[in-house]
């Protein structure tokens, strides 16, 4: 069954979306080297794993099965492999990069130092979120609640629904660590990667996969 899978899935879209969840977690990891704000997530599940008391990347995968559970009852059409990546290990490729970041010898104090790295790490989480939706082999479960939703209140426009999302995620983090982990990084995730996105789709994603199979 597996190999049926793998055979018309096919092999380059599966490593699209593996490379893309690898940049992805780096462009996180970049964020929080910044000590900026994370996107609303990331920044709920390292609230709430301090919180707890559980390190971030178990927390993480503990919190997408439980939301899996909704994606497998009503959105299992957005099940594949790129949702077990996605939710089992982007939260270890974060805490992977991240650890790396701090052996660095020079720290960000500077504030125009940190918000040139926030930068950096829109371009790198763009990249990565052009090859993994450009992939279409799987929804993490967070970003297919947003789609659920959509589904099921099409008057609504999803970006309402993702936003709702996004918001609701925000306000768990402040409530569970203040503003710890929500800041400028927060609010660029939430609006400002959409264009470096498209820009890295149309000109390397889309050519990368193929026009026939996009």
């Amino acid at each position: 069954m597996m190999k049926n899978y793998l055979k018309k899935t096919g092999m380059k879209r599966i490593w699209m979306t593996i490379i893309g969840n690898i940049f992805i977690g780096l462009g996180i990891a970049v964020f929080r080297y910044a000590a900026l704000g994370n996107d609303p997530f990331t920044a709920m599940n390292l609230s709430l794993s301090e919180r707890v008391g559980m390190s971030y990347p178990t927390f993480q995968v503990i919190f997408n099965l439980c939301v899996f559970v909704i994606q497998l009852i009503w959105g299992r059409e957005l099940i594949g492999i790129g949702t077990i990546v996605n939710a089992c290990f982007l939260g270890y490729i974060v805490d992977f990069f991240y650890k790396l970041l701090l052996l660095l010898p020079v720290s960000a104090e500077a504030l125009w130092l940190r918000v040139f790295i926030v930068l950096v790490g829109v371009i790198i989480i763009s990249f990565g979120l052009s090859l993994y939706q450009t992939s279409d082999v799987g929804v993490a479960p967070y970003d297919a609640l947003s789609l659920i939703t959509g589904k099921k209140l099409p008057r609504i426009p999803y970006f309402w629904h993702r936003m709702f999302d996004d918001a609701l995620a925000a306000v768990v983090s402040i409530m569970a660590t203040g503003f710890t982990n929500i800041g400028l990084g927060s609010v660029v995730s939430a609006f400002g990667l959409g264009p470096f996105i498209h820009f890295f789709n149309k000109h390397f994603s889309e050519k990368l996969l193929g026009d026939r199979e996009v």
